[in-house]
């Protein structure tokens, strides 16, 4: 089968573990390329003494809401406490349908207590509070736990701003390192570095531990590492190739690829790296093993048919039903975690692009207008992929599920791959 390279391939508490592995130097930047069709009107007014804290929280929630694309932020300049009288016809004068208020208040024991309140003008109601106290490396998170609350209690979705990302850094030195970052590509850490590569990270779901192939062994084996801890388990390192780790929705199990029976098969793994079994069977390369939501189904690549293509199969073995059919190169199948899209990679007119399929259709949808993408990775709320776009120096891809909403983030000193999107913490 022709492949692509690789192919066949708490919340405080992590935080403050990550740090103790290392920060990275370089920032990435975050540039935004599309919006939604219908915006909602909103106003984050500055919140009161947020200068005390190491950064701005009412910042951090803009950016996170224009970042989505279903967001028109209305200016407010001026700082107010979520305690402020609200003259609600004036901001609704003003063209906002919401308004986000809040405070910061450092205290004695050095934590910083962190206040917010969102209004509905229409209604001059409030629509929901939050409060907290949290250390200096939690403000940030602080901030994105707020942009989740606006983003649901006006879209009815709970927002994805608090998870994490983990992706593969390459440095102009040829260096590797598997870092972890926040949703918007900032507070980067330093999972792991190494001198070889390093491929397919997977996030467990509970967050706590990832699972990648790393060749510092002069062979891929599959590891998974906690990263509270930093310790490192070999799940898989059978004869020949071990790849494409991929959860169980339950976190007792892993989909890895194997070639210890000559060419590549899909076989289920226990997370202690017990129990290992096949599950795939055929003649050609069956690879790429992502459980669906339930966990009962694997969607697996294989070319059986020919070409590559994706199947699905009961997660114990058995049978298999072909699932894509348009087009002849279709790789790297990816589930939602509300079970409703299947994402994958297609290779057609000489591109590799990001396409969607509804599972309960079938109707497929290009996501993407680059030429040579890889690795798709969904938000933990099934509304965003994120995708590794190779376009000589790598950068990660963002889209909406409709396509509407597009963004890049780029890395300055080198570029990044493989991503994956953490799970609700």
């Amino acid at each position: 089968m022709t492949s692509k390279p690789h192919s066949p391939l708490r919340l405080l508490t992590l935080c403050a573990a990550l740090m103790a592995c290392g920060a990275a130097q370089a920032q990435l930047k975050v540039e935004i390329s599309g919006v939604g069709g219908s915006q909602i009107p909103v106003a984050i007014a500055p919140f009161a003494s947020e200068g005390v804290a190491p950064q701005s929280i009412s910042a951090i929630v803009k950016a996170d809401l224009a970042r989505s694309g279903y967001f028109k932020l209305i200016p407010a300049d001026s700082p107010m406490a979520e305690t402020a009288s609200i003259d609600y016809g004036a901001w609704k004068g003003r063209g906002a349908d919401a308004l986000a208020a809040g405070s910061v208040q450092h205290l004695a024991n050095g934590q910083y207590d962190v206040r917010y309140k969102l209004f509905d003008t229409i209604r001059s109601s409030q629509l929901s509070s939050l409060g907290s106290e949290v250390p200096e490396n939690g403000v940030r998170l602080a901030g994105h736990k707020i942009a989740d609350d606006i983003y649901q209690k006006l879209t009815g979705t709970r927002g994805a701003f608090a998870t994490r990302i983990a992706y593969v850094a390459k440095s102009f030195d040829g260096k590797y390192r598997l870092e972890v970052a926040d949703a918007d590509g900032e507070n980067i850490q330093v999972a792991i570095r190494s001198n070889e590569p390093i491929i397919s990270p997977s996030w467990s779901p509970d967050g706590t531990r990832v699972a990648y192939v790393s060749f510092e062994a002069k062979k891929p084996v599959v590891y998974v590492q906690n990263l509270i801890t930093g310790k490192r388990t070999i799940v898989a390192n059978e004869r020949g190739n071990n790849s494409a780790p991929s959860w169980s929705p339950d976190g007792s199990r892993l989909s890895v690829s194997l070639s210890r029976d000559g060419h590549y098969q899909v076989y289920v793994v226990n997370a202690d790296g017990s129990g290992l079994h096949r599950v795939s069977s055929s003649s050609g390369i069956d690879t790429e093993g992502h459980f669906s939501a339930d966990g009962q189904s694997l969607y697996f690549t294989s070319d059986r048919s020919g070409g590559p293509q994706i199947y699905k199969m009961s997660a114990y073995g058995g049978g298999a039903k072909r699932v894509t059919f348009t087009g002849s190169y279709n790789i790297s199948p990816r589930l939602s975690p509300d079970g409703k899209w299947l994402a994958y990679i297609s290779q057609r007119d000489g591109k590799f692009q990001l396409y969607i399929q509804d599972l309960a259709s079938g109707q497929e949808t290009r996501l993407s207008d680059s030429i040579n993408d890889e690795s798709p990775s969904f938000s933990a709320n099934s509304k965003f992929l994120m995708y590794a776009i190779n376009a000589g120096r790598r950068t990660l891809g963002v889209v909406s599920v409709d396509g509407r909403v597009k963004y890049r983030i780029t890395m300055q000193a080198g570029d990044i791959r493989e991503p994956t999107w953490g799970p609700f913490m």
